[in-house]
């Protein structure tokens, strides 16, 4: 069949499995090059990466593989393909993976089914149990809109909320390639209550006590997950809303798993990320008129960094590397430190306060983030051919469940 993109709101509801491949082999491409490079120090033998099918979960894998050579094992909740309907993007990014460390003879596994689950953490550490050494290092790069508790059944939605107040802004509409007006009403204490339970430390913890009292996590074992902060701009939103709440409550969860891991060597840390287009990033008002300005800015000045590349200069340098795992005072390990340079926050301020639809082409980089939009969905690919016949019905071999 032939697969052109379907986009709806912020979300393309077609694949294609060539361009899905293709993005992974260039991920692999680089982590390889700079594994040459500046190799790794005494990097993780077995990685456990929860959300490993696409964004920050994917270039974590993709980096501690085929950077570091570790075996890798990922947990991600994907559509497969039927008859000609594609899958989601993820499914085919996990196809991609699992060939090339095939090729390569590095040791892979992956699960299909949801995180959140304790049958899925009982199976997946079984799977680990069976046939992979003790892990040394686990990620957790899970993005979900809504979570079952595990033990309730209780279903949690999350929202993207202010808190406190009304909160009026401009945001991009991606559709149109338009400014437009936004106002947010504020969240209920059980909608706050509803996206912490979705996003925060909780799942987190359940993962590492699973795989502690399951007997297949290393002593040192370092497990590091995900945030952001981003400029004061964005805060009403993001650190001061309703997902800030989460990330306080993963942030104390990190320092807590930390106490617990240090001991032995090991150590749980948060990593604060730049911003970027991801399939999460796109929902969220404003961040996505923030990132297109900034994309623009940061290309010009020739620091600007995705997915991949924030994820080799996280392991490479700040985790695994010559100093050993490097933070700030907090204990963040900080990727944003070339997002939050002052001058680059100052061009983006300026550019924020003048930006109009009839402006957007001038002070943002509009169509560099639709096309890394399109992009997580194996479209706008370099060297792919999207008026050819492909197939949707790609395997996975390498899965072990879900």
């Amino acid at each position: 069949m032939i697969i052109r993109p379907r986009v709806r709101g912020f979300v393309c509801v077609t694949t294609h499995p060539t361009g899905c491949a293709r993005n992974v082999a260039a991920q692999i491409a680089h982590a390889e090059t700079e594994a040459l490079a500046s190799p790794m120090v005494d990097p993780p033998r077995s990685v456990l990466v929860l959300g490993s099918s696409t964004s920050y979960g994917l270039g974590s894998r993709v980096a501690l593989a085929f950077g570091g050579r570790a075996a890798s094992f990922g947990v991600f909740l994907d559509r497969p393909p039927r008859p000609k309907r594609p899958g989601t993007a993820g499914w085919y990014n996990t196809a991609a993976f699992e060939a090339a460390a095939a090729e390569r003879g590095l040791q892979s596994a992956c699960y299909n089914g949801d995180a959140f689950s304790n049958e899925t953490r009982d199976e997946v550490v079984a799977a680990l149990r069976r046939d992979f050494p003790p892990v040394d290092c686990v990620v957790n790069s899970l993005a979900a809109p809504r979570r079952t508790h595990p033990d309730t059944g209780r279903t949690f939605t999350s929202v993207l909320k202010p808190i406190g107040a009304p909160y009026s802004s401009k945001t991009l509409n991606t559709d149109r390639a338009e400014v437009t007006g936004i106002e947010l009403e504020p969240a209920t204490p059980d909608e706050v209550d509803a996206t912490v339970a979705v996003m925060g430390g909780d799942d987190w913890r359940r993962w590492m006590d699973a795989l502690r009292d399951g007997g297949v996590l290393a002593p040192s074992c370092r497990t590091i997950a995900y945030s952001y902060i981003g400029p004061e701009l964005t805060w009403p939103i993001y650190r001061d809303g309703t997902i800030g709440q989460a990330k306080a409550d993963l942030h104390r969860t990190a320092r807590e798993l930390d106490r617990e891991l240090a001991p032995a060597g090991g150590g749980a840390h948060i990593g604060i990320m730049k911003g970027v287009v991801t399939q999460a990033s796109a929902a969220i008002p404003v961040v996505s008129l923030y990132i297109s300005i900034l994309f623009r800015i940061m290309k010009e000045k020739g620091d600007h960094e995705g997915p991949m590349e924030q994820a080799m200069r996280l392991f490479g340098r700040k985790v695994y590397g010559a100093e050993g795992v490097v933070s700030d005072p907090h204990g963040f390990i900080r990727l944003d430190d070339l997002e939050m340079k002052p001058g680059t926050q100052e061009a983006v301020r300026r550019a924020w306060d003048a930006i109009t639809t009839e402006t957007l082409p001038d002070l943002a980089d509009f169509d560099g983030y639709r096309t890394e939009f399109l992009r997580l969905f194996g479209f706008e690919v370099p060297g792919v051919d999207y008026g050819a016949d492909v197939d949707p019905m790609v395997e996975i071999p390498t899965l072990v469940g879900g």
